[in-house]
């Protein structure tokens, strides 16, 4: 056996505290690394000791094997946890591991790189006799190849990274002349993720419910599953909502796609945790889609219904113990949902977003539990993946678990910088979720367009805003003040004050009256509306009132002068008093001014001073959080200046092409 007393994680965020926290309840001693973006990260404050690996891109610190192997050495770790993502399926990481002396807990080097490649691997699964997906995985890649073979499957098609998972260097083709620019595009992003471009293509399954087996080896030849998730609910083919078990499974069901999933695991000598994903269509067929050789970001839902410690077990594998159980020994019991808090904007396609953390909150109950790798005061970094968080509950039924993951998402706060909880809520509560029928069409048929976008905040919602906006500058000019009596706040001589907000939300300006009525009451109006708020008590970020004789809990932050938090019953929103503010003007550009959507890389430019562009133009195309975006024009008109180099960094906002647009 190999033993090992001290875990080096090399990963960040949310799934590097996870395997820290089991770590230790384990008695191992955890070092962590980070780069410049995390020196103040959480995953940091938690382990025994923490290791410098460089600047902030992944390609200078997370993806460097030498840096993390230097710091294994000087921390004197002796096994390392890649976690998931960066170079936790990456073979030769794991040979170097082994190659100096390190325990690798995951899988062998050969079964990485086997699995890691889609083409390998279906010509594997196919030989294993393990149900496939029509299409091309041969070795010729030239675009011509490519092409032809394309033309060969029925369409729609997908053009897939060989190396490729979480969405990047995947795109769906529905007509034949799409099909090269879609290999242009997943090349380009499979290189720059994976350092490898190889391609392949398979017929779309469509309306398929993406139904995942969690498998187990050891290095005694012991492999079992652990049961399905269904992962079906994507956004750009990343997961957005899991449950375990799948709501339609039949123990029959179940019974083949485990069997298959083992056979594929036995086919490769499988160790450690690992999960094979399926498609599953309309008619209860299956077809292979790849096998992650690694912990997955849903594990939480496998381990809430069979009471096992993942990570733990891959500690005790790693150790070269065996298993200590059988098929015959898994039970699942009770129903569990995780779902995934992305910093990102539902209505603007998903774009991630980066910015501070000015106030983070996460919910507590019963069945809720939170994997988080965010704190109050951190920024959320334009570097990496924008998941911040996982919010999962469990329940003795599919309904308890989802009724109360609804409820801990409306507590759940996160002030600061945009994210999807209220998307996360929609879904939940669409009567296709509820029946247990979502297949990966489920964001495009359940959301008409237009529908996914911020929850607009009501009149009240306004109207509590005003009230705590208006109590803190209060309490700050009381504090200032000398020898005034508590008693004389809010109090007048002569007519009754009436205190003033007006609040921008989009394009609709909200101007806002407050009178008090004594007794921490107040009226709100405006020209059409009027809601009497009381104010029963107010903490440092908690406030207790009544609508309308209404209870509500209230959460707020005041990040700065003019400026408010504010979530109320699951609706949150940003509010700056436009009077406190000196009446700033909005500075967004006009639709000739094409800016950056968000921080990156901008990778190349296609237009130039003087060229004529049509609406929906692709003008350049920028890498961030591991994806390529396509910034396109969003009118026609004549390019008068291009203020980017292909090849910079870019901020969010910053100014890149000016169009003049055509009448």
């Amino acid at each position: 056996m190999t033993r090992f007393s001290s875990i080096l994680v090399a990963n960040r965020g949310e799934i590097a505290c996870r395997i820290i926290r089991s770590a230790k309840a384990q008695g191992y001693r955890t070092v962590a690394v980070y780069s410049d973006a995390d020196a103040k990260a959480p995953h940091v404050q938690m382990a025994d000791e923490a290791v410098h690996i460089g600047p902030s891109p992944v390609n200078e610190s997370y993806l460097v094997v030498d840096n993390i192997l230097n710091a294994a050495k000087s921390s004197r770790a002796e096994a390392i946890h890649p976690g998931y993502g960066f170079l936790s399926e990456n073979a030769n990481f794991a040979r170097a591991c082994d190659d100096a002396g390190l325990v690798f807990i995951g899988p062998s080097p050969d079964a990485i790189y086997l699995m890691g490649n889609k083409a390998e691997a279906k010509r594997r699964m196919i030989t294993a006799e393990v149900p496939c997906v029509p299409g091309y995985e041969g070795q010729d890649q030239d675009d011509e190849t490519l092409l032809r073979e394309g033309a060969n499957i029925e369409l729609p098609l997908m053009v897939k990274a060989s190396a490729g998972g979480g969405g990047r260097g995947m795109r769906l083709v529905d007509k034949a002349d799409e099909l090269a620019n879609a290999i242009k595009l997943a090349r380009a992003e499979a290189a720059a993720a994976f350092g490898n471009d190889e391609l392949i293509l398979e017929k779309a399954i469509i309306r398929p419910r993406h139904v995942e087996v969690q498998v187990f080896g050891d290095s005694h030849g012991n492999i079992v599953h652990l049961g399905e998730r269904d992962c079906s609910i994507q956004r750009r083919h990343q997961k957005v909502v899991e449950e375990a078990p799948c709501p339609i499974m039949t123990e029959a069901l179940r019974n083949k796609m485990g069997a298959a999933a083992v056979a594929a695991a036995r086919s490769i000598d499988y160790c450690g945790a690992g999960t094979v994903e399926f498609l599953l269509d309309e008619s209860d067929k299956f077809y292979f889609l790849e096998m992650n050789t690694r912990l997955q970001v849903e594990h939480p839902i496998t381990e809430l219904i069979t009471n096992r410690d993942l990570v733990a077990l891959q500690l005790q594998v790693a150790q070269g113990e065996p298993l200590g159980f059988s098929q015959n020994d898994v039970t699942l019991n009770g129903h569990a949902i995780e779902v995934r808090l992305y910093t990102e904007d539902p209505s603007q396609d998903f774009l991630p977003t980066s910015g501070p953390v000015d106030l983070w909150s996460p919910p507590s109950g019963a069945g809720i539990r939170v994997d988080s790798g965010i704190c109050t005061g951190q920024s959320i970094s334009p570097f990496y993946d924008p998941m911040v968080a996982k919010i999962i509950a469990s329940g003795p039924t599919r309904n308890i678990a989802r009724l109360r993951l609804i409820e801990a998402l409306k507590e759940t706060v996160l002030f600061g910088t945009r994210h999807n909880r209220d998307f996360l809520v929609s879904c939940l509560e669409k009567d296709c979720f509820t029946e247990g029928k979502a297949t990966t069409a489920f964001i495009a048929e359940e959301f008409a367009e237009g529908e996914i976008a911020h929850q607009q905040p009501t009149f009240a919602d306004n109207a509590v805003a005003a009230v705590l906006d208006m109590r803190l500058q209060h309490l700050d000019l009381y504090e200032r003040s000398v020898l005034v009596a508590p008693q004389l706040r809010d109090w007048a001589s002569a007519s009754p004050l009436v205190s003033r907000k007006q609040y921008s939300q989009g394009e609709e300006v909200h101007d806002l009256s407050i009178t008090p009525l004594g007794d921490s009451r107040y009226s709100v109006f405006d020209e059409n509306n009027t809601v009497v708020i009381h104010l029963l008590s107010m903490g440092d970020s908690t406030a207790h009132i009544d609508i309308d004789e209404t209870h509500h809990v209230v959460r707020y932050h005041l990040p700065e002068e003019g400026k408010l938090y504010l979530s109320i019953d699951g609706r949150a929103a940003q509010y700056s008093d436009m009077i406190r503010m000196d009446g700033a003007q909005d500075q967004t550009a006009g639709s000739g001014s094409v800016v950056a959507p968000m921080h990156g890389l901008l990778l190349e430019v296609h237009v130039a001073a003087g060229d004529t562009v049509e609406e929906g133009q692709t003008l350049a195309v920028l890498e961030a959080m591991k994806m390529h975006y396509e910034i396109v024009a969003s009118a026609a008109g004549e390019v008068t200046e291009v203020l980017a180099l292909a090849g910079n960094q870019v901020a969010a906002d910053d100014l890149l092409i000016e169009i003049e647009v055509a009448d």
